[in-house]
């Protein structure tokens, strides 16, 4: 419930209990993993309406003490009430982006209001709040922590400190009228957020682009394949149908001859949520308001300076500090990267004003990166066969941390796609499960995340409860010819989420709260990021990378165009992510109403725009990260943690890059230890120092390793 609170989800009343909602009583199924088979849509409603009033009833007895409050009867009784809600919202949490029907949106708009306002109604609940409050004085005075038994530990401390300001932050020291204005934004912001999230993933299944044979000029033959399948599964066999899926749109952009075609894609996929049914431009502008006023009623000037109160960054400073260095180096770089690309377009197309636009930049950008390199992303597909990469990416795992990965079949899933696969330890303890979700459908949300069906933690009686982890894609689908065969990108994104698994997988802390990937939002990309180095490092691609036909071994020619090839478009692709960057802080920075969107959004952007905006094209309306995810003002959080991650690889380096040594203390210092305590020593402690951005420009070819910067 903690963890409801602080992202501010949660519901009101109850209703009857059904003996047949399977969320009533322990799942009986293996490691007690969510008996999908059984559980309906409607349930989730039942089962959460229940799990609130159970809620309540525990946050009434903790209210209720005669005793005086202490960090056992008051923070530890907090932190370990609302199971029953919490195992059910955590399901409801993943099922809304893994399997989101129209019964599920029409179902979330209910429960996520309900959510809303249980969360505030405990958030302003003021006799619970006076005792969290008198646990917190009476500790900054030095009063025994544990009922007069023991100090505090570094996670008592941090889990007193994070139930405060979840407290705090939310509005608890607010009165009168103040408090009914609280409530009724978390409620709005709640419903707003919702339709955002809803918006996007409804219009992008909308666009269903035909072709025939003469449109397909230069798509391998990947594309046509899976184009031609999705074509005859709508009953119109010789045709191809392209939607904006993330791997249709890409290959489409990147290889596709026909400029008029890449045009029309573009403008599609970025002019989605601009306009009619499907639009969020005026979401956008209230979202952003609200917040905005939420953040004032609580004592800040920004809704920015409110959220990055608990972050390694600190502060709005702390975040432009970072954003502008890594502008001050990558621009420059940058241009130069264009001023060649549109040189190589000119010549291609053998006109001197040719000019390249954001439709031709994947185009032109992979030929250049084909002539320069010999690159080709596609020869790397038969050599990334997904059962192949699984036993890749598992085995990283396996080498780093002794961990090992067993399909089991009678593990239920939620899709016939999914499989649930038990880990276990070098010792063969049991660690958790992971389940695996790796192509697109029309209720599955675009892009790839993490998530969990169970956090780990440690219970009263000091039963560690494993954890039960998540990874959803939308890599490229199998064929009628051929196996699902992975780019170096989409590899490189199953490293990436499979990290953040990791971080949830290890975890080994006493409180939910602060189990896994609950850590500051800019630490948390730390395990993911640091996971994709591993893509250009021949030691690891020579154990699993084999032809998915013939068994050979990728080239060492293939490996080592990879390893040159890496750092091509680095200031390019930097820029992009500072663009993102200075839009989120700029959207939650307002001190006041935004009037148009597009202006807001070109201003705000201008320092690190790579193209000349596009009528009709826009960031913000699609922006799910920032408008329905918990990236809000965070999404720096992104370089923040690369700086990290570059700078962690970079002491594997040094040792070996599956040196056991290294290999343990990242995992006993970082991926264990989740948010116990504050981040910054949690790297130092694994590192020796703090992290500098020499590793990262070093990485990306931006600077030489004796220019030396200073640490963000």
């Amino acid at each position: 419930m903690k963890k409801i609170l602080i992202s501010v989800l949660t519901a009101a009343t109850a209703a009857t209990a059904s003996a047949a909602n399977p969320f009533f009583q322990e799942f009986n199924t293996v490691h007690n993993t969510v008996p999908f088979n059984s559980v309906k849509t409607a349930d989730y409603e039942e089962a959460i309406d229940r799990g609130i009033a159970l809620a309540q009833q525990e946050i009434d007895a903790i209210c209720a003490q005669t005793d005086a409050p202490t960090f056992q009867n008051t923070i530890v009784a907090y932190e370990r009430s609302g199971k029953d809600l919490d195992r059910v919202v955590e399901v409801f949490d993943a099922m809304t982006s893994a399997m989101n029907d129209p019964e599920m949106m029409d179902l979330s708009l209910r429960v996520y209001q309900k959510l809303s306002d249980f969360s505030t109604s405990v958030t302003l609940n003021e006799a619970l709040w006076k005792r969290v409050k008198t646990v917190y004085d009476n500790a900054a005075l030095g009063e025994p922590a544990l009922d007069g038994h023991s100090p505090f530990s570094p996670e008592d401390q941090m889990l007193l400190q994070k139930t405060y300001d979840a407290f705090a932050l939310q509005g608890a020291n607010l009165e009168g009228a103040d408090r009914d204005t609280f409530k009724q934004l978390s409620a709005e912001l709640s419903d707003l957020t919702t339709r955002f999230g809803q918006n996007v993933l409804k219009e992008l299944y909308t666009y269903e682009i035909w072709l025939t044979k003469d449109d397909l000029d230069g798509l391998p033959q990947s594309s046509i394949d899976a184009a031609a399948l999705a074509a005859k599964e709508k009953g119109r066999e010789g045709e191809y149908l392209f939607t904006l899926a993330q791997p249709t749109y890409m290959a489409f952009m990147k290889y596709s001859k026909r400029r008029d075609l890449r045009e029309k894609m573009y403008r599609l996929y970025n002019g989605r949520n601009t306009q009619g049914e499907f639009s969020n431009k005026d979401i956008i502008k209230q979202i952003s308001e609200k917040r905005l006023q939420l953040a004032r009623l609580l004592g800040s000037k920004t809704y920015a300076e409110h959220k990055l109160k608990r972050t390694m960054a600190q502060s709005p400073f702390g975040v432009y500090d970072l954003l502008d260095r890594l502008r001050d180096a990558y621009v420059p770089a940058m241009k130069a990267e264009m001023k060649e690309l549109n040189e190589f377009a000119q010549t291609m197309e053998n006109d001197p004003s040719f000019t390249v636009t954001p439709w031709d930049y994947s185009y032109y950008s992979n030929l250049l990166k084909a002539s320069k390199y010999d690159y080709n992303e596609e020869e790397y597909r038969p050599y990334f066969e997904l059962n192949n990469v699984i036993d890749g990416v598992f085995g990283l795992a396996t080498k780093l941390y002794g961990l090992t990965f067993t399909y089991n079949p009678e593990i239920e899933v939620y899709h016939p796609e999914v499989k649930a696969y038990e880990v276990k330890d070098r010792d063969g303890s049991y660690v958790g499960i992971i389940y695996t979700d790796f192509f697109p459908r029309d209720s599955k949300s675009p892009g790839a995340w993490m998530t969990g069906f169970r956090p780990q933690s440690i219970d009263a009686d000091g039963t560690n409860e494993r954890p039960h982890v998540s990874i959803v894609m939308n890599f490229t689908k199998p064929t009628a010819d051929a196996p699902s065969l992975l780019t170096p990108y989409e590899v490189e994104t199953f490293l990436h989420e499979f990290g953040h698994a990791l971080h949830g997988l290890l975890a080994n802390t006493k409180y939910a709260s602060m189990s896994g990937t609950s850590v500051y939002r800019d630490f948390v990309e730390l395990p993911s990021q640091f996971n994709e180095n591993y893509l250009t490092e021949k030691e690891f691609l020579d154990g699993f990378a084999r032809h998915y036909q013939t068994g050979e071994a990728i080239p060492q020619e293939l490996v080592d165009k990879l390893v040159k090839s890496s750092q091509y478009g680095a200031a390019y692709a930097c820029v992009r992510q500072l663009n993102f960057g200075y839009l989120d802080m700029a959207w939650h920075s307002i001190t006041e109403p935004v009037a148009d969107p597009v202006a807001f959004e070109n201003e705000a952007i201008e320092q690190v725009q790579i193209f000349p905006a596009e009528d009709g094209a826009m960031i913000s309306p699609q922006f799910s990260h920032i408008f329905a995810g918990g990236y809000a003002a965070g999404y720096y959080s992104y370089k923040w943690a690369e700086v990290l991650d570059a700078d962690a690889f970079a002491h594997f380096k040094e040792n070996g890059i599956f040196d056991q040594e290294t290999a343990q203390s990242f995992r006993k210092n970082i991926l264990e230890k989740g948010g116990t305590e504050n981040p910054a020593e949690l790297y130092r402690r694994f590192r020796g120092h703090d992290a500098t951005i020499d590793a990262l420009l070093e990485r990306d070819g931006i600077k030489k390793a004796d220019d030396s910067l200073p640490a963000p």
